[in-house]
Formats: structure tokens, C-alpha cells, sequence
């Protein structure tokens, strides 16, 4: 598969990655450019996404960037890893569900080699841990599609600041806490992004 793949060091600004993610996109369209899988982070930001409502902001104070991607209100900030991608579906199954699917199969594969068991939830999109009888989030996903070009992506929370969350209800979804790696077992994540890489365009190509 002829895939770019781009690894941020440094914080990536929301806006910017998504100017560049469209431009990706419209040079794929026209087939003047690779597809992309790009690892970055972010500094603190809180996105919306197109379905999200009002009352899912609890902290009123809080700045919210409204985005075109699916679904509600989640949060990036450091130490959190986020894969974005330019994917052109024509070349694939024209199916979201599908690229869901290698999605959530790629994250519980990933996390999987370093003996943390997770899973997929097909009411409430993203993937789950269960802890101690606690069902809680540590991965979460959002993708837009044009012109059969899907682009955002998914992020992992290894080490960032949990409290952030309380400002909102992540992903709209109530009751249930989110997390991160570092809680679920204090070890070397180091090599998280590129076994994901790895995972990931094998998965695409299956």
C-alpha cells in the first residue's frame, strides 16, 4: 500500500492538523497524493463534533472547538496519542462500518501486546476497559468522509491529564468514566505508536 506515514514530536495545533488533513484529501481526490496515516499529539483542546448537544458541556467556562467530524465533545491534550488518516475508500470497501471495524481491531490488537485486554462497543463507538467491574473508555473515534475519503481518526490515552474530562460528558456518553494506560498498568509505552502503525496498514491491507 502506498501510505505516508508522518510522525509528529512536537505538539501539533487542532486547526492546523485539520487544514492539512483536508488538503490531503483534496490532492487524493484529484490523485496528486499518497493516503496518510500521521501519529501527533496535541496541546490542551476541546473539539466538538457534529452531533454533540449543548448540555454535554458542564463547565461552562471552557472554549469548544466545533469540528466536521462525527460524533460529540472529547478532549486532546498531552500525553494522549491521536491517529489521524487520509484513507480513500474507492480503493477499499466503500464501508464506514469496515473501516470502524479495522479500527477498533487494530487499537484491541495494539494494546493487547502489552497485556491490557479491551474491547469494542457497537452502542457506544470507541473501545472499553473493564476494570475491576468498571466499565471505562481509553480509546476514542471520529471520522468524516467526502467523496468516499474518510479522514480524522482515533486517539489513546496513555498518560494525559484525566481530569479534564469532568468539564464535559465525553462522547455524550453518561456514567462512564474515561481513563488512561498508565492507570490501567504503570509500564513503557514507548513503542505504542509504531506497533499501531504496524497493526494499522496490515489491517488495511486485510
Amino acid at each position: 500500500m502506498n501510505i505516508e506515514i508522518k510522525k509528529s514530536k512536537k505538539p501539533i495545533k487542532y486547526e492546523d492538523a485539520i487544514k492539512l488533513m483536508e488538503g490531503r484529501l483534496f490532492k487524493i481526490n484529484e490523485k496528486k497524493a499518497k493516503e496518510l496515516i500521521w501519529i501527533l499529539e496535541h496541546n490542551n483542546i476541546y473539539t466538538a463534533g457534529t452531533s454533540y448537544q449543548e448540555n454535554e458541556i458542564l463547565d461552562k467556562s471552557i472554549k469548544i472547538l466545533k469540528t466536521k467530524r462525527g460524533g460529540k465533545i472529547t478532549f486532546h491534550g498531552p500525553g494522549q496519542l491521536i491517529c489521524y488518516f487520509v484513507l480513500d475508500l474507492k480503493k477499499r470497501k466503500k464501508d464506514i462500518r469496515t473501516l470502524i471495524t479495522t479500527i477498533e481491531k487494530t487499537i484491541i490488537e495494539t494494546l493487547k501486546s502489552y497485556n491490557i485486554e479491551c474491547f469494542a462497543d457497537r452502542e457506544n463507538i470507541g473501545i472499553w476497559i473493564n476494570e475491576k467491574s468498571n466499565i471505562k473508555k481509553i480509546a476514542a473515534i471520529g471520522i468524516r468522509v467526502s467523496k468516499w475519503i474518510a479522514y480524522h481518526g482515533f486517539s489513546i490515552n496513555i498518560n494525559n491529564d484525566l481530569k479534564k474530562y469532568s468539564a464535559i460528558i465525553p462522547c455524550g456518553i453518561k456514567n462512564k468514566e474515561v481513563t488512561n494506560l498508565k492507570e490501567i498498568k504503570d509500564q513503557n509505552y514507548k513503542d505504542l505508536a509504531n506497533k499501531l502503525i504496524k497493526n494499522f496498514t496490515f489491517n488495511l491491507k486485510n
